[in-house]
């Protein structure tokens, strides 16, 4: 509840700050001003709700106001960002003209502001339109993958990675589904999950990640804990659920897989955030693994590589950090993170971090599509 008044407040303010630059400034009067506060106000309590969707609010009913919610709250980020920029202009252009405003003679508010400003709305939801397409379309992204000392029955593995589905709130078992079928027409060897899977309760959004169940591959399906899965609900309870659809959680351990006659280990660690009793511990998840057997991590965030790197792992397979999710927003992804998206390099230890499947919050992505990973092993 107090989680919910903060961001009820932090939202009543921004909701107030775009009243007075969108309606105020440009100069709104009469039914044109009404009905922008009036949206303005609806799309504040649609953002309220959704935060509740998944958690308090049952999807099965209340997925529209989820979706519409945090569709509206990417919008108020581009209204919030072209409002900065418009102002900036502005500045510049008041002391270019050595302070004098930019209001018409009689006082109103100049052709230019409203004119800036209509251009702003009509840019920021129809970024959000075409990031709403994007999002509801992961790509296929096939990356090849050069290892040292691979034996060779492994060679020409096909890894699927599934990261950060994030369905609940805004999507369902339809948007799994679709991914579960794009997954199985690849036909991989490897499937691997590599966390955020879902946001809300097992109660209430179990059922979404019922399609998981018809994920096929020969050595098997496996997946780790992302933070969101400790974010509404017991984790364990979540790894459990997992189970129960046929995903091998791997929790801080490691099995051995055998492809013609060779082997290779896949470790599984907790979430980098996790704290106990699922404090995330490499070395237990990697102990009785033999000598000269290559290593396969999956570990939901990037920042494991570290100690991946001292301890000898071959490969990390992460997600987390959405490529930004929505542009411009990469380059702060990277200030929390050693690597953003794609194959990346650090000592001998190799890692690839996607972009994501799915979208947390806002179903919108931005110049950062989702994408369902296809990773090919090849001995170097």
């Amino acid at each position: 509840m107090l989680r919910l008044l903060v961001v009820g407040v932090f939202l009543a303010l921004i909701t107030f700050w775009l009243h007075r630059r969108l309606v105020r400034a440009p100069g709104l009067t009469g039914p044109a001003a009404f009905t922008a506060d009036l949206a303005l106000a609806v799309m504040f309590a649609l953002i309220l709700g959704a935060s509740l969707v998944g958690t308090t609010l049952d999807p099965s009913w209340a997925r529209p106001i989820g979706y519409l919610g945090w569709s509206w709250l990417a919008v108020v980020l581009y209204l919030v960002l072209g409002c900065i920029v418009v102002g900036l202009v502005r500045l510049v252009l008041r002391l270019a003209r050595r302070g004098r405003t930019e209001n018409d003679p009689d006082g109103t508010p100049s052709r230019g502001l409203r004119i800036a400003t209509a251009v702003l709305v009509v840019g920021a939801v129809a970024a959000v339109v075409y990031g709403t397409v994007e999002a509801d379309r992961p790509r296929t992204v096939t990356v090849p993958v050069a290892l040292d000392d691979l034996p060779a029955g492994f060679d020409g593995l096909r890894i699927a990675l599934v990261t950060d589905l994030h369905v609940g709130p805004a999507r369902g078992a339809d948007f799994v589904r679709q991914v579960v079928e794009q997954v199985n027409a690849q036909q991989p060897d490897l499937i691997v999950l590599g966390g955020d899977l879902a946001d809300g309760t097992v109660e209430l959004v179990g059922s979404d990640l019922e399609p998981l169940r018809d994920l096929q591959a020969p050595l098997g399906v496996f997946g780790v804990s992302g933070n969101h899965e400790y974010y509404s609900d017991d984790a364990e309870s979540w790894l459990d659920h997992w189970e129960t659809l046929g995903v091998r959680t791997l929790r801080n351990e490691h099995v051995v897989l055998e492809r013609g006659g060779d082997v290779v280990a896949l470790a599984g660690v907790h979430d980098y955030t996790a704290t106990d009793p699922h404090h995330p511990d490499m070395p237990a998840a990697l102990d009785g693994i033999a000598a000269g057997t290559p290593v396969i991590l999956a570990a939901h965030q990037p920042r494991h590589v570290d100690e991946a790197r001292e301890l000898g792992v071959d490969l990390q397979l992460s997600g987390h950090t959405h490529g930004g999710q929505m542009w411009p927003l990469r380059p702060f992804v990277a200030l929390a993170n050693p690597t953003v998206t794609g194959l990346d390099r650090f000592g001998d230890t190799q890692i690839y971090t996607s972009q994501g499947t799915g979208a947390w919050g806002p179903p919108v992505r931005v110049a950062t599509p989702p994408e369902v990973t296809i990773l090919e092993l090849t001995g170097a």
